[in-house]
């Protein structure tokens, strides 16, 4: 690099002397490489002192989070722009903007201080946000000058935000999900010209068939007599919305017409969509273990050059001081407490050597990236208050009963129970009764459950069942009040308070899933893949924010919606006469529409179900062209046959890496050092409270030479590993992949990682191809 400037990934000197220890500048250098590594970041900053300062202040939280915020207000911007939901002035809406890509601009720049010209300027994501702020600019002059003369222009540039969104360094996991839709069009895409042209041949088919014998929809319109209207119809018989209607007027002419809808329904719709679904989940896992492989490899590069700058000889072998070790730690992790680096240490430096080998050098990223449960045994306040009573043996016994699996049984049938008298007449007065005796009971439960648990352990932060529980009680108390403060005050009668008291004591029936083990888990599974479902979230807000700004622009003003007590003859067609007897009005669609972003979205939603999509499309393109259907169609192909086939890869994916993979080496020697010091918590002993609170507590240091004076030591703090649960579906593959790769193995260079493909088989992984 001119200058003296080098990136990351390249070589750095080591000080001068093998015993001399780094300096302040190569601890950030390495605690750069171990952040990135930590959180499987790829990006080539210079290695100058400077530019590693501006790095790790670029991946500051603060100026993440900044950077979401002028993201999504940028996006929101189309609820206040026309079509508005909440109408501003053009003025401020482009003020707004304008900060908003000042922002972008900056954000931009920060990148550029850290990264090589050559590199930055060949990123097309660089590029991507560049070319987008110039065109925003440009669209916003344009726009601006015809207002100021009163002609209605078009804000076509609206479409490209979220290009913001998807290419900033922050939204590397968006941009999977986007490679993996780009990897799988190739193969999908045979599969999709294959499925057309046997559209085709059916659509030719039914010309010949249908077209010349007069027949007649309900609507009175001829049947099947254009080969355009005849491929969109069977179009959405593939989608199953117009099934039987689209082969009644054929079939009540000749039954064995059927045979020809029967045979196109099981080749197009069950057998090309299933193998849609086959070829997009067999490119996702193709394309996913290839990226899996080179984050595996890229993450060990890092660690490795982070040792190398940190190194130091002490005999035969080069080695990083402890001292050292203890100051990158506390840089990469900044709110680390001391126990927790000492735990990590203790497992780093088995031997308490004063030194970490290479080994277990690279392995740091890792460890930082295990959730260790922090756990403060605390006693009962009436252990404390009055111990004699507490420990008596009666109170024993209750505690002990509270804790069998036989008050969980019972309490089930409770709630079964419960469930059928909800589904009987509450103004039966015996009915009425019985509420406040299940009420009573679940009241007694919770009370049971905090003499038995110690409260704030109960209601811990993790303690999500707990919580879900005793709140659910609560919703019922206040409805059961509330209802019968209702029925007594005859002269007072809400019917939304009502509903509301009714939807509070249905709630009650969700004790259900806390209570059945089974439920729980499937519930758990649910929440614990919600946060990396959130990237195909991203995913599906930018295509429905890129079709619902160009659907704005095409039908704004097209339909309009009345108040269902209007008279206005307006009313019964939408607001266009176009719509006059058609599907669209007489289904009283009117609400669907475009003219504004909220409303958009809804109905792209509906779009997304695919049931009536072809009412919806043939509204639109009664009120402008027959040619946007082909808007309606390239929305259906998008989001349903690939996004969603895609989602069902991951959910796929998910499930099976979640059930399928046991703890890795590095939390089994964590695991093993926690026992070892005797400091540890089995994870089923932190399940329904009992007596832990999963909060860090005061900091403390390791001392003492046996379990006693260790446990003494901590003052009460005990450890445990946060189950898989908490991972994400890539750092359990990564997991898997990295234990087949061996301790010494340093890998390819950067360059051949960057270059992985699908086809390589480096290495040879029999047990994650299975896998992955």
């Amino acid at each position: 690099m001119p200058g003296g400037r080098r990136a990351a990934g390249l070589h750095r000197p080591h000080p001068s002397s093998p015993e001399e220890p780094p300096a302040q500048e190569d601890l950030l250098l390495a605690a750069a490489y171990v952040s990135d590594a930590q959180y499987n970041r790829n990006v080539p900053f210079e290695t100058s002192p400077q530019a590693v300062r501006l790095y790790h202040f670029y991946n500051h939280w603060t100026m993440r989070a900044a950077t979401y915020f002028f993201i999504w207000g940028d996006l929101a911007l189309a609820l206040f722009e026309e079509p508005a939901l909440f109408p501003l002035p053009f003025l401020a809406t482009s003020i707004a903007e304008v900060l908003c890509l000042t922002a972008f601009s900056g954000r931009l720049v920060h990148f550029a201080k850290v990264t090589p010209q050559m590199v930055f300027w060949k990123d097309t994501k660089n590029i991507c946000i560049v070319v987008t702020i110039v065109l925003t600019l440009i669209d916003l002059i344009i726009y601006g000058s015809l207002e100021a003369v009163n002609i209605h222009g078009v804000r076509w540039s609206r479409a490209l935000r979220p290009v913001f969104l998807i290419n900033f360094p922050e939204s590397r996991q968006i941009r999977r999900a986007f490679r993996s839709i780009r990897n799988t069009l190739p193969d999908i895409l045979y599969v999709f010209l294959l499925f057309i042209f046997s559209m085709l041949i059916f659509s030719l088919m039914a010309l010949k068939l249908f077209g010349d014998r007069g027949l007649k929809t309900v609507e009175g319109s001829p049947y099947f007599t254009n080969i355009l209207d005849i491929a969109f119809e069977l179009y959405v018989l593939v989608t199953t919305a117009n099934s039987p209607d689209v082969m009644m007027p054929a079939y009540e002419f000749n039954w064995w017409y059927s045979l020809y809808f029967i045979t196109y329904i099981i080749i197009n719709t069950y057998i090309f969509m299933s193998v849609f679904l086959a070829v997009v989940y067999n490119n996702y896992r193709k394309h996913l273990k290839n990226e899996i492989r080179t984050l595996a490899y890229l993450k060990r590069h890092k660690m490795i050059e982070a040792f190398n700058i940190l190194k130091v000889k002490v005999g035969t072998e080069f080695v990083v001081k402890e001292a050292q070790w203890r100051q990158l730690a506390k840089i990469v992790a900044p709110d680390i407490s001391s126990s927790h680096l000492e735990l990590l240490l203790r497992i780093s430096d088995e031997g308490q050597k004063g030194y970490v080998d290479k080994m277990n050098f690279l392995r740091l990223a890792d460890l930082l990236n295990i959730q260790v449960v922090t756990i403060n045994i605390k006693r009962h306040p009436l252990e404390a208050w009055m111990p004699r009573v507490y420990q008596s043996s009666p109170s024993l016994l209750v505690q002990k009963v509270v804790r069998h699996r036989i008050f969980v049984w019972v309490y089930d049938v409770i709630i079964l129970i419960n469930a059928i008298f909800i589904a009987l007449d509450e103004k039966n007065p015996l009915i009425s009764y019985a509420e406040w005796l299940f009420l009573s009971l679940y009241i007694i439960e919770i009370l049971l459950k905090l003499y038995t648990y110690e409260p704030r352990a109960y209601f811990g932060r993790k303690q999500f069942w707990n919580w879900f529980d005793t709140l659910i009680i609560i919703a019922a108390l206040v409805a059961t009040v509330a209802n019968t403060t209702i029925q007594s005050a005859r002269k007072y009668n809400s019917q939304q308070i009502l509903d509301i008291v009714l939807i509070l004591r249905i709630l009650r029936l969700l004790r259900i899933i806390v209570s059945i083990q089974r439920f729980r888990v499937i519930v758990t599974t649910l929440i614990n893949i919600g946060p990396t479902m959130l990237t195909f979230g991203g995913l599906v807000l930018v295509v429905y924010y890129v079709f619902a700004i160009i659907g704005m622009e095409v039908f704004h003003g097209k339909v309009h919606f009345f108040d269902p007590s209007s008279t206005s003859p307006d009313a019964l067609v939408c607001g266009n006469p176009a719509l006059k007897d058609s599907a669209f009005a007489r289904g009283r669609y009117c609400r669907n529409n475009f003219n504004d972003l909220a409303a958009s979205l809804i109905l792209l939603t509906e779009l997304t179900v695919v049931n009536q999509w072809h009412v919806l499309a043939d509204g639109f393109a009664l009120v402008t062209h027959q040619a946007s259907k082909l808007y309606f169609i390239g929305f259906h192909v998008v989001v349903v046959i690939l996004i969603v086939n895609i989602f069902i890869a991951f959910i796929l994916e998910a499930f099976f890496v979640a059930y399928s993979l046991e703890k890795s080496e590095v939390e089994t020697a964590i695991e093993k050092k926690i026992q070892e010091l005797g400091v540890g918590v089995q994870e089923e002993e932190v399940l329904d409270g009992k007596l832990i609170d999963n909060v860090d507590a005061k900091d403390s240091g390791f001392s003492g030479d046996d379990g006693d004076n260790k446990r003494k030591a901590l003052k009460g703090l005990y450890f445990r590993i946060a189950s898989k649960k908490y991972k994400t579906v890539d750092a359990l593959l990564q997991q898997m992949f990295e234990s087949e790769i061996a301790p010494e193995d340093e890998g390819p260079s950067l360059e051949e990682i960057l270059n992985f493909s699908p086809s390589d088989i480096h290495p040879k992984n029999p047990s994650f191809e299975n896998s992955a």
